[in-house]
């Protein structure tokens, strides 16, 4: 059952099930397809424990944000829980973070599609998977939701595949797994740091929240189911992955999963896993833009952009404009620049945006559903290490782009006045 919106609201459609499938979508994505590969090249044999240190970062973080959006269940996500808890300037940061590094990840995963479904034309084919996505969010929120399904369904049924397979062949040797002493601490926090992009999905669940029915009971099973799922996936593929590959190979490969594959003997199922990956990326680009859009919605209402993308569509329900602008940047973008190195610069500015959200969970009192102090403090200290143990390059771009937003704020406060 729907719950009736208001004049210039969004209608609430989204249930538990198409939560967790919404943050599926944003989380299984060309992240496991792509992210092993340079994460292995930081760890080495350490790779798993980068792993593990993404997914208790991303854990707390997906704790804390579920307990702010069960209690401000409106669009924008941290953006709205930051300016709440800790003040408009921190609220305003976390959103120009979010906006511009996911921005940044939609043209990225737009332009993995066009690299696994046509390379020679991989530019053409990424800005028509933009303008495609941009057109199903446009008709609605409930859509995107049952096409998110399809695609996690066929991601879900190539991994599981990939993973038997793996595991069966005759080249797979468990020995692999052994911690070697090129594991470090550095390279472990680094992989860490790039594994967390692929991890990061999760907050399309809160950004959504105004769209959600029950939130206060939704969102805080969704955000943890959702991440749990992922993790057991990840952690599976890894460890199918690295028995055949071990971690030089799995750092080298281009295309990790695709060369597993190759190397087990199963060069047939190449062709399946580069078929799930274009799959995965589009459901990733489907999700980002669902989310990017929501934050863009709430940023509009308050002013700190332009107020014209605050519409709401009177028939379906969708920031329509807010859609349409993110849409026609990130096409811009994909046809005419490289993204793949946006992963750091992406990480960056999104454990900036959990950072704010850890802080402002930390304020929460009990009655307020607060978790355990534990909980915000890790996932906050966890953020920043994680955030610069990232390459220098993505460091001091990221560090960069968030100056530039405090300097426009800055500027904004000051004309008010």
């Amino acid at each position: 059952m729907n719950t009736p919106a208001g004049p210039g609201e969004l209608r609430r459609r989204i249930g538990v099930f198409d939560a967790v499938v919404v943050g599926l979508g944003s989380m299984i994505g060309a992240g496991v397809f792509g992210a092993l590969g340079p994460a292995a090249r930081e760890a080495g044999t350490g790779l798993l424990f980068g792993l593990v240190a993404a997914g208790v970062v991303a854990y707390c973080n997906a704790t804390s944000s579920a307990r702010l959006a069960a209690r401000y269940p409106r669009s924008g996500g941290t953006y709205v829980y930051g300016r709440e808890r800790l003040g408009d300037f921190w609220g305003y940061l976390a959103g120009w973070g979010f906006v511009v590094g996911k921005t940044a990840s939609c043209a990225a995963m737009a332009l993995t599609v066009g690299s696994y479904v046509w390379p020679a034309q991989a530019h053409a084919v990424a800005v028509a998977a933009v303008v495609a996505l941009t057109a199903v969010n446009y008709m609605g929120v409930h859509k995107a939701a049952w096409l998110t399904r399809a695609i996690v369904a066929v991601v879900l049924a190539v991994l599981a595949a990939l993973v038997v397979a793996l595991l069966t062949a005759g080249e797979a040797d468990a020995a692999r797994l052994e911690i070697g002493g090129d594991a470090t601490l550095g390279g472990v926090l680094r992989a860490g740091g790039l594994l967390f992009f692929a991890f990061a999905g999760y907050a399309r669940i809160a950004t959504l929240g105004e769209e959600v029915r029950d939130p206060a009971r939704t969102i805080p099973r969704a955000i943890p189911l959702a991440l749990g799922i992922t993790l057991a996936v990840y952690a599976a593929v890894a460890i199918a992955a690295l028995t055949v590959l071990g971690s030089g190979g799995l750092g080298a490969a281009g295309a990790p999963l695709a060369d597993a594959v190759c190397a087990a003997g199963l060069p047939g199922l190449a062709p399946v896993v580069r078929a799930g990956a274009a799959v995965a990326a589009l459901g990733s680009l489907l999700a980002l833009i669902l989310g990017v859009s929501r934050t863009t919605l709430a940023m509009a209402r308050d002013r700190h952009l332009p107020s014209a993308l605050a519409a709401v569509h009177p028939r379906f329900a969708v920031p329509h404009r807010a859609e349409l602008a993110v849409g026609a940047v990130v096409a811009v973008l994909a046809a005419t620049a490289d993204l793949r190195g946006a992963i750091g610069f992406s990480s960056f500015g999104v454990l900036a945006y959990y950072a704010v959200a850890n802080a402002s969970a930390w304020t929460l009192t009990p009655a307020e559903g607060r978790p355990p102090r534990i909980v915000p403090g890790l996932g906050l200290a966890g953020c920043l290490v994680l955030a610069f143990a990232l390459p220098v390059s993505s460091v001091v771009s990221g560090a960069a782009v968030l100056a530039l937003g405090a300097a426009a704020y800055g500027v904004r406060r000051a004309t008010a006045a």
